[in-house]
Parts: structure tokens; C-alpha cells; sequence
């Protein structure tokens, strides 16, 4: 659902589109672009499809706004973002807005009660990108580490040996939907990741 469409949708009364996409310009972004904003969009929406048009424009809006503010400070970042979303939203219930912020705070440690579904269409459309080709799978891993240029190899083989680790531990989507589409794809790429990290830096395996 595009960004226009769900704020209608929501009674809001005025358009923030310039100043989000002016965010998702910023020249430091690599990966957490409007592109993925938009990708996510899509994605959830297709997840989504079973809820009523109140409930799936909350979700366009949460996947619209979910890395709005993005300096590469999780935790901080999705913070931020549900600040902003809240803020941006004039016009919007009340009670949506602080959907909106819920399901935005849900992608911090991407958790939700099991049987809340439009997290479950916004946390798994998020997680998508794990299970693409293995050409665009590497070009998000290499987007997101220069995001986080400011670590040193070292630093960031162990950082991001931990995620993988954690990620491979669980269980990645939430839907059968999902599962059925990404969760086979996005294992292999999390574990061929893996082993390149694992690598001491003068191992040519």
C-alpha cells in the first residue's frame, strides 16, 4: 500500500512523504534505503492481505516509517523512528498512532506476541531480504557493513558472527506464508555468511 493510500486511509491530515523520503536519502545509507522501505511495503502488504483495510494501512505505515531515522544505533534507531511516525502522523486515532509505534519497537528484537498478525506481516516482510537470490543477499550483507564502516574488520567479523549465529538459532518467520517462500533460501545464505566471517582473515578455504 503506498504511503498516500494508507494515511487516507487513517484519517491523517497532512502528507510527511517529503521529509521521509528526504530520510531515507541521507547520504550515509547503503542498504536502509527507500528502496527497502518500499520492498517492505510491498512485502507486508502481500502478508497482510487477510486484514482489514484499517489494519493493513497501520502496517503500510509502520513498514513506510519502521527505519526512518537510521544511523546505524539499533535500538536507538527504531526508537526514533517510532518517534517520528508519531510526529508525522497528524490527524491519525490515537490508538493507531501508538499501533504504528507498537509495531515499529516490535522490529527492535524482532518480537511480537505469536498471535499478532500485523506484526507478523511487518517483522517477517522485514527479514524477506535473508531469503533472496544469492546475488542480492550479497550485495544487502556488503551494503550493510559499509553502513557500519566505522568498525574494523575484527570488530564487525564478531559483531556480525553473533547475529548470524542468533539468527540460524531461531526460527526466522513467523508465518507459514513466509516460511514457505524465504525460510529455505535465507538459511543458506545466513549459513554461507557465516562461514565467510568465521574465516581468520589469512584463510583462503
Amino acid at each position: 500500500m503506498k504511503w498516500a493510500e494508507a494515511i487516507t486511509a487513517l484519517g491523517g491530515t497532512s502528507d510527511a512523504w517529503p521529509r521521509l523520503e528526504a530520510r531515507y536519502g541521507e547520504p550515509h545509507r547503503r542498504y536502509h534505503t527507500l528502496e527497502h522501505a518500499a520492498a517492505v511495503a510491498r512485502d507486508s502488504a502481500w502478508l497482510a492481505e487477510s486484514l482489514s483495510g484499517v489494519e493493513r494501512a497501520i502496517v503500510a505505515v509502520a513498514a513506510w516509517t519502521h527505519d526512518v531515522v537510521y544511523d546505524a544505533k539499533p535500538g536507538e534507531d527504531e526508537r526514533a523512528s517510532a518517534a517520528w511516525a508519531r510526529e508525522a502522523l497528524d490527524g491519525v486515532a490515537e490508538a493507531h498512532i501508538e499501533r504504528v509505534e507498537g509495531l515499529i519497537l516490535a522490529t527492535i528484537k524482532h518480537d511480537a506476541p505469536p498471535d499478532d498478525r500485523l506484526a507478523t506481516a511487518l517483522l517477517d516482510a522485514d527479514l524477506a531480504i535473508l531469503g533472496a537470490p544469492k546475488e542480492l543477499y550479497a550485495a544487502y550483507a556488503e551494503a550493510v557493513r559499509e553502513e557500519y564502516a566505522k568498525y574494523p574488520d575484527d570488530v564487525w567479523r564478531e559483531g556480525r558472527v553473533a547475529v548470524l549465529e542468533g539468527m540460524l538459532a531461531r526460527t526466522l518467520y513467523r508465518s507459514e506464508a513466509a516460511r514457505t517462500r524465504w525460510a529455505s533460501a535465507a538459511r543458506a545464505n545466513l549459513a554461507a555468511e557465516l562461514t565467510h566471517w568465521r574465516r581468520g582473515p589469512g584463510d583462503h578455504r
